[in-house]
């Protein structure tokens, strides 16, 4: 009876573990390593890619997020479909295979994009403020205040300490001054 009740006890608390939702703090925890590999490899913030990530699923909790590990809220070019509580749904958003797959896509998005591109070419990936304003101004949200939103979630979880500014100013290219 103790054994049953142990098993028991195991399935309810790993399940319950299962459905909970992402806290800021694990999702920072869970993706921060994902994001730097990311920004050495474009050159877009780490900041600003957990930043906007966080801002736009609710730490990976939105229904996109949660079923087509779509961060961002990128829309792909037909209609996704997912079961959620074995109902079927339509999306027009785009479906990816994980969410470091959502976020090398993003950075894509931000570096080759007409539209964003001139902002790697610009700002160095120690200027996360200036990517935050640009990326408004580009056209990526309608909001006025989604710049402001995307840089409250960073400095409050001082995702900026992520993009490994050096100790010495004269180290800094001559943009990101």
């Amino acid at each position: 009876m103790k054994k049953f009740l142990l098993i028991t006890t195991l399935l309810i608390s790993t399940l319950a573990a299962s459905a909970q939702k992402n806290t800021s703090e694990s999702y920072i925890d869970k993706f921060k390593d994902d994001a730097i590999r990311i920004m050495h490899e474009t050159g877009v913030p780490a900041s600003i890619i957990l930043g906007v990530a966080m801002h736009e699923s609710g730490c990976g909790n939105s229904n996109i997020a949660r079923n087509l590990n779509n961060q961002f809220g990128v829309k792909g070019g037909g209609t996704t479909v997912y079961y959620k509580h074995n109902k079927k749904v339509r999306s027009p958003y785009k479906q990816y295979d994980s969410v470091m797959d959502s976020f090398q896509d993003f950075a894509r998005i931000m570096t080759e994009r007409k539209q964003f591109s001139h902002l790697a070419e610009q700002l160095s990936h120690y200027d996360y403020l200036g990517w935050a304003k640009g990326i408004q101004h580009s056209g990526y949200c309608s909001s006025r205040k989604w710049a402001a939103q995307v840089l409250g979630i960073i400095q409050k979880y001082q995702l900026n300490s992520l993009d490994e500014k050096p100790a010495d100013p004269t180290q800094l290219p001559q943009n990101a001054k």
